[in-house]
């Protein structure tokens, strides 16, 4: 049994379905671990969905901030951007279904020593914290409530994490780490204007996942999100979002042996 994380799709179906055609994929056997931001950006995020949930108990998924950017213009709670390019998803006649399966992944997910979570995680916290935390706002999404609980988890406040946070800001902080997360600032808050690459950003801001203390160090974190940062393999980490998007590639890495699977963006960007 091999297992394959693949990195942030965003809309691209036709890059997905090539890179998977790359590696063999035995459906009765392998796994498929998905980054987060199935959608958005690319052409056709609700072809990307069908796929994905065609594969079953095969596939294993955490949410993007652009998949939860779906659910919230899909309840209501936030207006669709010029720049997006969900309305076929909004759109299609088993929308319903399509939203519904979203809003049922979790944010995070591990595996023995390797922990897959869309952005980052905090220093302090562990692999258990993390799940802890990510099954917190997962519970709210798979709620009746679930459409008013999106209006609460927009915002950049509050800024550090502290265990007594409640209501709103504890959940708006748990989805900013896991699903928006790139830098810290000195003081440990996080810093959502940077979006480059580290070599950079300005010498004051340090990647969450350089930060000193950080207890997950001994674990391995798959992450996606920053496709400026681009292929990261390193002892404990793999960041795979290689910026398929906007026209670079569909990454693929086989978690057993960390071997790496490209495949360039067949979307149009136009």
């Amino acid at each position: 049994m091999a297992t394959y994380a693949i990195g942030d799709i965003q809309g691209c179906a036709e890059s997905l379905k090539a890179l998977v055609d790359r590696l063999s994929f035995r459906p009765h056997s392998d796994r498929l671990w998905f980054v987060g931001d199935l959608v958005n950006r690319g052409p056709e995020s609700a072809e990307v969905i069908r796929l994905i949930r065609a594969a079953g108990p095969q596939a294993q998924v955490v949410l993007g901030n652009h998949d939860l950017h779906l659910l919230a213009v899909a309840s209501g709670a936030r207006p669709i951007q010029p720049s997006d390019t969900m309305h076929d998803v909004l759109q299609a006649a088993d929308r319903d279904d399509l939203i519904d399966w979203i809003r049922y992944q979790p944010l995070a997910h591990a595996q023995g020593k390797t922990l897959m979570v869309h952005a980052g995680v905090l220093p302090g916290w562990s692999i258990a914290k993390t799940l802890a935390l990510a099954e917190e706002v997962a519970r709210r999404l798979r709620s009746s409530h679930w459409q008013d609980f999106l209006h609460e988890i927009y915002g950049n406040g509050p800024g550090h994490w502290k265990e007594g946070l409640r209501g709103g800001a504890r959940y708006r902080m748990i989805v900013n780490v896991l699903t928006r997360l790139r830098y810290l600032k000195p003081d440990g808050s996080l810093d959502f204007k940077c979006k480059v690459s580290p070599s950079l950003a300005p010498a004051e801001l340090a990647p969450w996942f350089s930060a000193h203390g950080r207890v997950t160090r001994r674990q391995r974190i798959v992450f996606g999100h920053w496709s400026t940062l681009g292929l990261l393999r390193t002892p404990g980490l793999l960041g795979i979002d290689t910026g398929c998007a906007w026209g670079g590639y569909l990454t693929a890495v086989r978690l057993e042996d960390e071997a790496v699977f490209q495949q360039s963006a067949l979307e149009s960007l136009s």
